[in-house]
């Protein structure tokens, strides 16, 4: 995270301490769903303004994609560049209203482990800008619909 502040630091100019910018990359969707893998992953319960659903640590709002089966991501490619998957290179555990039992990962083909909750693998949704969005809650795109995730692991109704 550091080379990424220093580099914010750079590209925006001078004024801005590398504490602001370390700050501003950790909010910013660009670095958000970056691709890279979580070594602390963290799913928990979040209130929104679709209700209560799954999200990560920092609170961002992760989907299921309902074309996904038997815990495997179908999601790839261009998909997976606007609906980054949920990476980690540590065992997910259960935060504050997430059940841990309904926690686990699953490999995709590239190696890399993604974070699954309940029968789902979980994905960002490039458009939302900070925590609680839901900009991708109820939305068909690659083949079939996208939803967040309620505590049970079913999709949000709201």
């Amino acid at each position: 995270m550091g080379t990424v502040a220093v580099s914010l630091v750079i590209a925006g100019g001078g004024g801005h301490s590398i504490e602001g910018a370390a700050m501003a990359a950790s909010s910013t969707p660009d670095e958000t769903f970056s691709g890279m893998p979580d070594p602390n992953p963290s799913v928990r319960v979040g209130d929104t303004g679709i209700g209560k659903i799954i999200v990560d640590a920092q609170g961002r709002t992760l989907y299921l994609f309902e074309k996904d089966t038997g815990g495997k991501s179908t999601c790839y490619g261009e998909c997976a560049k606007e609906w980054p998957p949920y990476l980690t290179t540590d065992a997910p555990r259960a935060g504050e209203g997430a059940k841990a039992d309904l926690i686990s990962t699953t490999t995709r083909d590239d190696g890399s482990k993604q974070v699954v909750y309940g029968k789902w693998p979980l994905y960002y949704y490039h458009d939302d800008k900070k925590a609680g969005d839901t900009t991708g809650h109820d939305k068909e795109e690659f083949g079939a619909e996208w939803y967040a995730l309620t505590a049970a692991g079913m999709k949000a109704s709201g």
